[in-house]
């Protein structure tokens, strides 16, 4: 497995990272465990967590792995910080505070066993925290040496310029990167946030790259018309959760969404691949991505993903995905901002370029 480097870190990670958020909650212990060893023996080192998966249990999970293989120092662990943990967090227990983050930085070290984060993330934006103030925290935890890097989730455009301008202009410890739901079904980190990574040197950690499972082709209409229900069924995540099910269901089953997926099985099928494969390798190559981030329940699963290791569509592949998944852009502003950078490039003859 090929490794990248984390936005301006130095830090090198590999182009997948497994993601935790499935341990303790859909995968019991002994799976995760056979998980974890699958995912090393695939070349992957790079681990991704949350205080917050299983309320703690997929934390305690992967320390109890590394501390029964002795691999610490060969793991690029990575969690977050944010959002309450259990129902009896009370009022202090989540958000973006200096006394939550450093409880929380605390017992995330204290269940993974280890004295260092290599890379810890703020969950997503605190409306009622100065970002002044977090920033200021995670800049003490990198000096403590608790914390190598420091990242965001789940920010939007002028959150994270926001955030990147203040750590710069306060000499703090600076973002390397942002790891935000990207995949063909929801490209809309392209309308802003990927030119931002870009410009301020930030990695994207992509989160949900098959869609909630959707781009594995298993939530076909015909899939589920042939089982003899309105939505999905059988061994899937939709369909072992109805609750979940439907909603997921309601909310993507439209013509787009359809389009998307015949065409990642089109393409898997000419090439020999899953659509799984096809799907990640879309995500895996756009710009600025240094790793995407498996989620899955099963050795099965991750063994179908790492299909995609060191797989590159075609130029003509990638048009067409990027065709038919191409997003509707709101009006204004963005819209109108497009319409006028395309007639700015007509005075060069380059219609296709970009200029931001």
């Amino acid at each position: 497995m090929r490794r990248r480097v984390l936005g301006s870190s130095g830090m090198l990670v590999t182009e997948f990272t497994l993601g935790a958020m499935t341990f303790g909650a859909e995968t019991p212990e002994d799976d995760t465990h056979a998980i974890l060893d699958a995912f090393v023996a695939g070349g992957g080192d790079t681990i991704d967590c949350a205080d917050v998966y299983a309320e703690g249990r997929s934390e305690e999970y992967v320390g109890r792995w590394m501390a029964s293989r002795g691999n610490r120092d060969d793991v690029v662990l990575m969690t977050k910080g944010r959002f309450p943990v259990g129902a009896d967090a009370g009022p202090n227990g989540f958000g973006l505070s200096r006394r939550h983050l450093t409880r929380a930085l605390d017992a995330s070290l204290r269940r993974l066993g280890t004295d260092h984060i290599d890379l810890y993330q703020v969950h997503a934006w605190d409306p009622l925290t100065p970002p002044e103030q977090w920033l200021q925290t995670l800049d003490a935890f990198v000096r403590s040496g608790k914390v190598r890097e420091i990242g965001v989730s789940n920010l939007n455009g002028w959150q994270l310029q926001r955030a990147i301008m203040l750590a710069r202009q306060e000499g703090l410890a600076p973002i390397v990167s942002l790891q935000p739901q990207y995949n063909l079904l929801a490209r809309e980190v392209e309308w802003e946030l990927v030119d931002l990574c870009e410009l301020e040197g930030l990695g994207l950690l992509p989160w949900s790259p098959l869609g909630g499972g959707w781009l594995t082709g298993k939530y076909r209409r015909e899939v589920v018309a042939a089982s003899g229900s309105d939505v999905p069924t059988g061994a899937t995540r939709l369909g072992e959760d109805p609750g979940r099910g439907v909603e997921s269901w309601y909310k993507r089953n439209d013509d787009r969404v359809h389009a998307i997926v015949d065409e990642v099985v089109a393409i898997a099928d000419a090439r020999g691949n899953t659509p799984s494969q096809v799907a990640l390798a879309w995500v895996n190559h756009r710009r600025t991505v240094a790793s995407t981030i498996l989620g899955v329940r099963t050795v099965a699963q991750l063994e179908d993903n790492l299909g995609a290791v060191g797989l590159e569509l075609s130029a003509e592949e990638t048009a067409r995905l990027d065709a038919v998944s191409a997003p509707e852009l709101p009006d204004y502003p963005y819209g109108f901002l497009s319409r006028a950078s395309e007639r700015r490039r007509e005075a060069l003859g380059d219609p296709a370029g970009s200029d931001g």
